[in-house]
């Protein structure tokens, strides 16, 4: 009974160490500056980025190339995003503190978006530039 229960606990615990970890390394991605070209793709170069705009990110994070092995996708952001957009709609409409830490996540979700997108356009004109070099 109690290995079953130190079980228990010790798997609750390390999920949520690795949902802290995977939550910061998101944060830190999504603090990088991201370009004015990769903003302006969105027409928001007057505006500060919105949760809404990561769905026009994501489409566009679809459509440029990964040339490079490392990874670099948004299946866990997008999960995460979708997980805040169902949460808004359950809660967000009647607890305004919630709605905003939503809004606050799905902007960071955004924010990381474009940065991947920054990068892969970095890493794809370094490689053309390398093999102009050839």
């Amino acid at each position: 009974m109690f290995a079953a229960m130190l079980f228990a606990i010790s798997t609750v615990a390390i999920a949520q160490f690795g949902m802290y970890y995977w939550r910061a390394v998101l944060a830190s991605v999504a603090s990088q500056p991201v370009s004015e070209s990769v903003i302006a793709a969105i027409s928001a170069e007057n505006r500060a980025l919105r949760a809404a705009d990561f769905v026009q990110f994501a489409g566009i994070h679809a459509l440029t190339p990964n040339l490079t092995p490392r990874g670099g996708g948004l299946g866990l952001v997008r999960f995460y995003y979708g997980l805040t957009r169902a949460l808004n709609m359950l809660v967000g409409v009647r607890v305004p503190a919630v709605a905003q830490w939503i809004e606050r996540e799905g902007t960071i979700c955004a924010r990381y978006a474009a940065v991947q997108i920054d990068q892969r356009l970095q890493a794809n004109m370094e490689l053309a530039a390398a093999l102009r070099s050839c």
